[in-house]
């Protein structure tokens, strides 16, 4: 593909784009007219389709067996369901938080596949969206306009069930028991990613991640402290990255500057400190190092050098410029 840039690139990969759709929507088209699920689909009470984590397997996961075992054991549910419940919050890269607990305190109570997620969705719904655009480019029109209407369909589908309007933010939604979850989480800023809100919708999920998620370190990624990994204290790059550019997308600048001289300014002085960039930090008390999970902290990861590098360099570069000239030193 050398010399093809831009959108010119899209009608290229569009196999690429409809196998990975493929792989989301698979038993969508079987599934009876309400409330029925198969792999990762999910029709809801009123007949619109979203889609789930899923895993095919009812394992303990290969590199977990002992501690999926053990905690079997101690959980009521099945150990079939608790292995694909396990499997399916890897699957998301939320492994684990209590936004996938029915008693958000505890990971014996996991139902990963029982929640229809509002982060998994806005992407599902770009992706609809970027097909539509690649067949436009290819010159199939009618292809175009099906996806067109599929993406439509899920973003009203997101606004009826995942949107709270007393509450003024987006959740999760549980399937099984016909409501939304009761925990709050970053996941919230997606559908501000990607243009689903409107103005007063955004207005509100700002007002919530500075009044709940926004501390002296960046963003927590849920308002409960369970000792999981993507918990309170615990903040992550990449859901950093999505506040600030779910933010911008409606004028909530101050926020987003705020956002981003507290992460960059932690990923910062972590740095000064120890020499590494990590996996997770603890943004509530800046001085301590962030825990909680299956395994000890990871140095460096991708997603934690990639989002500092572009904060740094270009997102917010008013709210930087002090930073880079402090990293040189």
């Amino acid at each position: 593909l050398a010399g093809v840039s831009g959108n010119d690139t899209l009608p290229e990969y569009l196999n690429q784009l409809e196998k990975e759709y493929s792989f989301w929507m698979k038993g969508a088209e079987s599934l009876p007219d309400k409330s029925s699920s198969a792999h990762h689909s999910v029709r809801l009470s009123g007949g619109e389709i979203l889609n789930r984590y899923w895993d095919e397997n009812t394992t303990p996961r290969p590199e977990s067996y002992l501690a999926d075992v053990e905690l079997a054991r101690q959980s009521d549910q099945q150990p079939e369901t608790l292995y694909r419940h396990l499997r399916a919050a890897a699957e998301s890269g939320w492994d684990f938080s209590s936004r996938w607990f029915a008693d958000e305190t505890s990971l014996r109570t996991i139902q990963t596949t029982e929640i229809v997620p509002v982060d998994v969705n806005c992407l599902l719904l770009n992706l609809e969206r970027t097909i539509a655009e690649a067949h436009q480019l290819a010159g199939n029109p009618e292809a175009a306009q099906r996806y067109q209407s599929t993406a439509k369909r899920r973003q009203a589908a997101i606004q009826k069930y995942c949107w709270n309007a007393e509450r003024g933010f987006y959740f999760d939604f549980d399937f099984v028991q016909g409501k939304q979850k009761e925990g709050m989480s970053l996941a919230a800023v997606f559908p501000l990613v990607f243009g689903i809100a409107s103005d007063k919708q955004a207005e509100a999920v700002a007002a919530r991640i500075r009044e709940g998620f926004l501390k002296p370190g960046g963003l927590i990624c849920t308002l409960r402290t369970t000792g999981q990994q993507w918990d309170a204290p615990n903040g992550w790059a990449p859901l950093h990255w999505m506040a600030v550019v779910g933010l911008e997308n409606y004028g909530h600048l101050e926020l987003a500057d705020d956002i981003v001289e507290r992460w960059t300014k932690l990923n910062t002085d972590v740095f000064k400190r120890t020499g590494k960039l990590m996996e997770k930090y603890n943004v509530i008390d800046t001085k301590l190092e962030a825990g909680g999970g299956e395994y000890p902290g990871q140095d460096g990861f991708g997603w934690t050098n990639g989002v500092l590098l572009a904060m740094l360099r270009g997102l917010r570069p008013k709210a930087t410029r002090g930073l880079q000239e402090s990293a040189k030193g």
